[in-house]
């Protein structure tokens, strides 16, 4: 079986409020699967129907072969999560808060050790380790909270917005442990984002909006299908790009054009090659295919 997470017609409902309806999609072994969303969505609704914290009203939800309808526990013990909030103790110390993480997976004595040992110098907090999690800053918290989720070795590894507020260098050590762990141990991760440079990383890609899948595909597939190419044009004037006959945009320094795809920056550089001495052909970005999609712009969470 290649998909470690297939859902099926999945409902549920919140009162009138339809959180999640008619959702189907599936995710395949060792995949970064992006799950994209504003707020209210139904991303949250799904991730705890997943993790078994929320009962479906209708649908099927299978989980690495096991239907969550049958297997819940074992299910559990296959699944690590990261929410967006920190679920640390912040009274205890790192290590009080992973052994206590640990004991519900019976991981005790060497076993832990070891297991601390190595999560601490991947996620590079073995510093802190006697530190309560009050004391720590947000990145370190961070790190702390995804080694939690890493502890039992779980085939799949769910991320809920886990970079928001972070700053870049502990953003990219994270997505280098990530990366890591899907090449070297075939990890499954089901990531939220409101970064769409990590979505644009992602392997495929699914757009809710008001609980439904409104698009899916490759993030190839979705710039194709929601948004076309775009030239920058330098060293030019404007008077020169207006000859040529399009919508235009002055940018700093620069003319940029929009073009539905690159057949036709083909045709247009044939056709004006005095004017295309300069320029660079790009494709639209993510945060182009959300908003063509849903007519919104995804934005993440206020921060305190």
């Amino acid at each position: 079986m290649n998909n470690i997470i297939e859902i099926t017609d999945l409902y549920k409902s919140f009162g009138e409020v339809k959180a999640v309806h008619n959702l189907s999609f599936c995710v395949k072994k060792g995949e970064l699967f992006a799950f994209l969303g504003v707020n209210g969505a139904g991303k949250s609704t799904t991730i705890g129907i997943i993790c078994g914290q929320l009962a479906k009203d209708k649908g099927t939800v299978v989980i690495d072969g096991n239907d969550i309808d049958k297997n819940i526990d074992k299910i559990k013990t296959e699944i690590g999560v990261v929410f967006q909030n920190s679920v640390l103790d912040k009274a205890l110390t790192v290590r009080d808060n992973l052994e206590f993480k640990a004991s519900l997976y019976g991981i005790y004595g060497k076993e832990f050790e070891d297991r601390l040992k190595e999560l601490s110098e991947m996620l590079d907090f073995s510093d802190i380790l006697n530190r309560t999690v009050g004391k720590l800053s947000g990145g370190q918290r961070r790190r702390v909270d995804i080694a939690r989720a890493l502890f039992h070795k779980p085939k799949l590894l769910i991320l809920d917005e886990p970079t928001t507020g972070l700053d870049p260098q502990t953003r990219k050590t994270l997505w280098n442990v990530i990366s890591g762990l899907r090449k070297n141990e075939n990890l499954t991760v089901f990531l939220t984002t409101h970064y769409m440079e990590e979505a644009a990383e992602a392997d495929y890609v699914v757009i809710l909006d008001s609980g439904k899948l409104i698009a899916e595909g490759t993030p190839l597939e979705l710039k194709n299908k929601y948004t076309g190419d775009y030239i920058t044009l330098y060293n030019t004037t404007e008077e020169t790009v207006k000859n040529i006959g399009v919508e235009y945009e002055p940018i700093r320094d620069a003319f940029k054009i929009q073009i539905p795809n690159t057949e036709k920056a083909t045709e247009l550089i044939i056709k004006y090659p005095s004017v295309f001495k300069d320029y660079e052909i790009t494709k639209g970005k993510m945060d182009d295919v959300f908003l063509s999609a849903t007519g919104k712009k995804l934005e993440g969470r206020n921060e305190k």
